[in-house]
Parts: structure tokens; C-alpha cells; sequence
């Protein structure tokens, strides 16, 4: 099955700590990069979608980013929606090609978080996250409200400090095949053990880094015109799944929309979980890639962490995941760290991934989250 869409260019830039870098400048090395991927020119792009950012906070980013780029679109958006904003992008861009509104819609994410905001600065913005009446006051932090959900996760299935370990060192070993990723040194599950706690029971080594970069893809109406090369990327079935914002309000802590979305995905593709060959799912924290993994269908409930202490989701696993590092160890620049995940699944779908590439990779599942587990998106790509 098909939404008639598909991606035909993707790029994204040097990622870690970036000096002189800004967030317009990553968003337009990123664009104009995946627009020369896509074999297009800039005038070729007659739709625009664009994220958020905390260091060029503005209320109508898409615009100002074609105003930075000199793009002239017929369709220009910014989308804010955390971390699962790139694939609700995509999925939108996907809607916009097949509609016939537009031909080629640009989808770009960048932001300079190591450099261009102080600590202190990301923990005020990160703090706007809390409910404002029942969480703020009591100082809740993101990881905090994580943390929760391991908690638990660990009392409800028996997971393990050794099993979220599992996923983090298994996500270095990834990073450290990638060139451009962010931390590439090999970790051990001892050292994740024994990095500074942060909110028991995650420590340093299970939360997702803070970085520079930016990401971007084209969509297109159409794969025509595209080489070996720069073979398009066929969007299968994408779809949503929404439950709470704050986690106060959430109806569960084991059960969230990425359920929902992930069942429309494969529904709308016509796909299980088990024909995907190359997971791509936003890994904020250790325990976020657990809980979706489970949800989603990959593992039963309780199995996601030995299958991770097993090696599964390795290169030669059953499940290969993250294959780039994900924002674990490869980077995560805000709405950017989402747009990775994406990039990464071209990439695989290609052939293009170089010492990180899964065997004969044909389809790839690309999932993001924003907020506390509280927006969800879930996209099914195939190789064209």
C-alpha cells in the first residue's frame, strides 16, 4: 500500500558542539543540502515546514526561515510538537503531496542547543513542560517525570537497571560506526551504572545528549527522475496517537498514544512489526525506548529489556534500532534530534549506511514522541 508520497532528498549536518553555529544556519545548510540530495532547485520547493527552537524562539518560524533562505513557498507551517514534531512534519508534507497542493515540500529541524543556550537557560525552557498548576510547584523535571514511568515499568514487569544499561551501551556501539555522531566511545553496562544519578533510577548515561545540528527532508508527489543514487524513499502509512500532555493527567504509565499511532501506521501500510527491518524510535531516555518498543508491538510486555541485554537490537539482532545512535549517543538538537531518526531510515533504506548498514533493509519503522510520552507519531517507510 501506498500515501503517495515519497522522500527523495535527505541531509543532515555535523552534530555535537557546533561553535559559531545558529539555529537558521543549521536549518538552511540542512535544507539546501537535502533540496541538492533531491536532485531539485530551491524554486522547486513549493511547500515549507519547519519546527520550533529555544535559542531563536519565534512564533512563526517557517516564516522566518524562508525569509533567512529566500524560499517562496505556496504552503508554509511551523509545527511544534516536541520531539514527536519531525514525523508529524512528515506525515503533514506526506498529506500536502498527495493532496496535490504542493510538488515538493521541504521538512527541516535544527537548533544549537550545547552552544547557543547556557545550562541554566535549557533547564527554565525544559521546565515550561510541567502542568503549571500541579507539577511547576513542585519542581518536577523532565527526567523526573521518566523516571516515573521506570519506576514503574521496573515494579510492573521487572525491569532492570542492567536491562536500560543495555539499551544505552547498544546505542554507543552504533554511534561509534557513525562518523558525524556526537559521543562514539565505547561504554560499558558498568559505566552506565556508575554515571551520576539524575532521577533514580536513570542515571547520566540514560538520558539523550544535548547538541548542535539539523536535519531536513524532501517530500515529493512523485520518485521520477531519481538515479541509484538518490532512489526515493516510499512513505507506506503514517499515523497519531495522542493521550495526555502532563504526566499528572496521563491514564497510564505503561500505556501511551505510540499504541495507537504504530497500529494506524501498519494499518494504513497494510504491515505488522514483524515485516520491519530497521527500527528508528525516539530513545529521549533509556526507558523511552523501552516502553515503545513493548507498546508498539516489537516485544511483549516484559521482553524489550532482556532482548536488549541479549544484543537484539544490534546490527545483527532481530530487531536492529537506532542504527545512527539515536539521541542516546548520536545527538539530539531539539526538534532536529527527531529528524534524525528519519535521515537515518533513508539512509538504511538506501544502501547508504555505510559500516552501520542492516542486510538487505526494505522497510523501516520511524516513531517520534513529544512531551512526556505524550504526543505520538509513527511512520512506515519502504524502499522505492
Amino acid at each position: 500500500m501506498s500515501m503517495n508520497a515519497y522522500i527523495t532528498g535527505a541531509c543532515d549536518t555535523r552534530v555535537g558542539e557546533l561553535p559559531g553555529s545558529s539555529c537558521m544556519g543549521l536549518h538552511a545548510e540542512a535544507a539546501f543540502g537535502a533540496i541538492r540530495d533531491a536532485g531539485l532547485e530551491p524554486g522547486h520547493i513549493d511547500g515549507v515546514l519547519c519546527a520550533y527552537s529555544f535559542t531563536e524562539p519565534h512564533l512563526m518560524l517557517g516564516s522566518v526561515f524562508c525569509e533567512y533562505t529566500g524560499l517562496s513557498p505556496n504552503f508554509c507551517a511551523a509545527i511544534q510538537a516536541g520531539g514527536a514534531s519531525a514525523c508529524i512534519m512528515i506525515m503533514q508534507a506526506a498529506a500536502l503531496v498527495a493532496s496535490g497542493q504542493c510538488n515538493h515540500v521541504l521538512v527541516v529541524a535544527g537548533d544549537n542547543r550545547l552552544t547557543g543556550l547556557s545550562r541554566d537557560g535549557a533547564v527554565a525552557a525544559l521546565a515550561e513542560v510541567g502542568h503549571p498548576q500541579f507539577e511547576r510547584p513542585f519542581g518536577i523535571s523532565v527526567p523526573a517525570s521518566y523516571a516515573l514511568v521506570a519506576q514503574r515499568y521496573m515494579h510492573e514487569f521487572g525491569v532492570s537497571p542492567e536491562h536500560l544499561a543495555a539499551i544505552a551501551v547498544e546505542h554507543r556501539r552504533h554511534a561509534g560506526r557513525h562518523p558525524k555522531a556526537h559521543k562514539r566511545e565505547p561504554i560499558s553496562i558498568d559505566d552506565v551504572l556508575n554515571s551520576r544519578e539524575i532521577s533514580s533510577p536513570l542515571r547520566l548515561l540514560d538520558c539523550c545528549l544535548v547538541s548542535d545540528g539539523g536535519a531536513a527532508l524532501v517530500v515529493s508527489r512523485r520518485p521520477a527522475g531519481h538515479d541509484g543514487r538518490r532512489r526515493a524513499v516510499e512513505i507506506l502509512g503514517a499515523g497519531q496517537g495522542h493521550t495526555h500532555e502532563h504526566i499528572v493527567a496521563a491514564p497510564s504509565l505503561v500505556d501511551f498514544g505510540c499504541k495507537a499511532s504504530s497500529q494506524r501506521a501498519f494499518s494504513a501500510a497494510g504491515l505488522r512489526p514483524a515485516d520491519i527491518d530497521v527500527a528508528l524510535i525516539y530513545d529521549s531516555f533509556t526507558i523511552t525506548l523501552l516502553a515503545e518498543l513493548e507498546s508498539i508491538g516489537f516485544f511483549a510486555r516484559g521482553e524489550a529489556g532482556p532482548a536488549a541485554l541479549e544484543g537484539q537490537l544490534g546490527l545483527d539482532g532481530a530487531l536492529p534500532c537506532n542504527t545512527h545512535g539515536g539521541l542516546l549517543s548520536y545527538g539530539h538538537s531539539g526538534a532536529a534530534g527527531g529528524m534524525f531518526h528519519a535521515v537515518e531510515a533513508v539512509h538504511q533504506l538506501r544502501g547508504q549506511a555505510d559500516l552501520r548498514q542492516v542486510d538487505g533493509a526494505k522497510l523501516a519503522f520511524v516513531h517520534g514522541d513529544g512531551g512526556i510520552l505524550s504526543a505520538h507519531c509513527s511512520l512506515v517507510l519502504g524502499a522505492a
